[in-house]
């Protein structure tokens, strides 16, 4: 398959295209990068060099492409962290035509808006534009349970709500929504939950809350989660891989102590990994 991938990209490390590339790669797919943004690092380290790319960069790379006569051939468009509300629209312009070139070309969002503990860190428009216009234009999204509850306007604490709630954004567009983290009121300290939902079912994993949390892994997740669906189409499935994989990687990662995701170290997981999760119905 060939993925367009627009995101950020750092130099060092692995955050943004830099943490969802390679995964993607390693399982044998093609992957058309377009960077918004080129930092030394991420920064989160206090310090990095580098700049945001105006949004034009998106439009004129897709020029780029459809002039190679390609566009076509592109079966998803996977974006993240966005920038600027500017960014995001170019984005869904670049989406509309992929989707014009290739009716059966999917969009999976990661809608990168913020998280427990820092609230929202983006910038005011990104939000808007999202809840907005990108659930209506996405056929898949993955965002963490602050960004779930932000979306929907209500606290997800218990399985009833979580069901209640992604069925109230199934019905703004998006037919699959991965939920990177989920922390309910069954859920143990010691564990973590991911949950999927598509229409007629939620499936949820339970793993063990690793002491650790390296920038990209929701990168990284919701990379591996479009590929297997767009390769599987069961939500179940494409749910049980991702985990298994990034489960994997972030073990490694932890072992290692690294402050950055051991991709390439531990990139057997990615198709071999190391412990597997069975999706239970949420």
């Amino acid at each position: 398959m060939n993925i367009l991938s627009i995101q950020s990209h750092v130099a060092y490390g692995h955050v943004g295209n830099s943490a969802a590339i390679f995964p993607m790669q390693r399982l044998g797919h093609d992957v058309w990068p377009i960077h918004t943004v080129q930092f030394s690092n991420h920064p989160g380290y206090g310090a990095w060099r580098g700049e945001i790319f105006p949004a034009s960069i998106i439009d004129e790379c897709v020029d780029g492409i459809a002039e190679r006569g390609v566009l076509g051939d592109c079966d998803g468009v996977l974006s993240g962290y966005m920038g600027s509300a500017e960014t995001g629209q170019a984005i869904l312009r670049a989406v509309a035509r992929v989707k014009a070139a290739n009716r059966h070309a999917l969009y999976c969002c990661d809608p990168v808006i913020g998280d427990k503990g820092p609230g929202v860190f983006v910038r005011d428009g990104i939000p808007q534009l999202i809840a907005a216009r990108v659930l209506p234009a996405a056929d898949i999204i993955t965002p963490n349970q602050f960004e779930l509850e932000l979306l929907s306007g209500g606290a997800v604490g218990n399985a009833d709500a979580a069901r209640a709630t992604l069925a109230q954004l199934h019905g703004r567009g998006p037919k699959v929504i991965l939920v990177t983290s989920l922390h309910l009121d069954d859920t143990p300290a010691g564990a973590i939950d991911i949950a999927v939902s598509e229409p007629g079912a939620v499936w949820r994993v339970r793993t063990p809350r690793l002491d650790i949390a390296p920038n990209g892994a929701g990168d990284c997740i919701a990379a591996l989660f479009f590929v297997h669906w767009l390769s599987t189409r069961s939500a179940r499935a494409a749910l049980e891989h991702a985990v298994a994989a990034i489960f994997g990687v972030l073990s490694r990662t932890a072992a290692a102590k690294s402050r950055e995701l051991l991709l390439v170290a531990a990139q057997d997981e990615f198709f071999a990994p190391s412990r597997t999760f069975e999706a239970q119905p949420l």
